[in-house]
């Protein structure tokens, strides 16, 4: 009997060990920046969709959310945004995207920023249209949930017309 109660108490023991030493591992392999890459890939599985509504649902609904648009403009507030993106994504088909050298920088734990590269082609009002530049979001947890609060995007080649210092200009060899 004395063996029995031992062999149960061992494998007890040896079954709590193995379960604490389970719990450590998945501790050690946690990522804290995942749910902010997350919410980058749902942001991109939007755009390649023209998804206003999905798109739109990873940045914060804000009057201070704040977009530095690629042509140079700026977007305040997420209405505005809301309704220059379903203006021009009911204009827009066939889009692919390609993002390259993804960056996720947590800042705090209720703070991050995504940085990347981007190509993009897509069908606009019924013309083919290509452009590619860089592009930074800062994210902040509100709640359980990352959010989008600002974007600054950049062409990699301004039109000539765009204020770009001679000086910011990338010189051709």
């Amino acid at each position: 009997m004395k063996h029995i109660v031992f062999a149960i108490l061992f494998c007890f023991a040896f079954s709590a060990a193995v379960s604490a030493q389970g719990a450590a591992v998945v501790k050690r392999n946690y990522d804290p920046s995942r749910p902010v890459r997350d919410a980058f890939d749902r942001l991109v599985e939007a755009i390649k969709q023209a998804d206003a509504e999905k798109l739109l649902g990873v940045y914060e609904n804000s009057d201070r959310t704040l977009f530095f648009n690629n042509n140079g403009t700026v977007t305040m507030g997420w209405a505005q945004m809301k309704k220059n993106r379903e203006e021009s994504f009911a204009k827009t088909k066939n889009v692919t995207l390609e993002t390259t050298g993804v960056r996720v920088e947590m800042l705090s734990p209720t703070s991050a920023y995504v940085s990347f590269k981007w190509k993009q082609q897509q069908e606009y009002d019924g013309k083919l249209e290509n452009a590619s530049g860089r592009t930074t979001l800062i994210f902040k947890k509100i709640g359980k949930e990352w959010k989008a609060v600002h974007l600054h995007t950049s062409p990699d080649n301004p039109g000539p017309t765009r204020p770009v210092l001679d000086s910011e200009r990338q010189k051709e060899n």
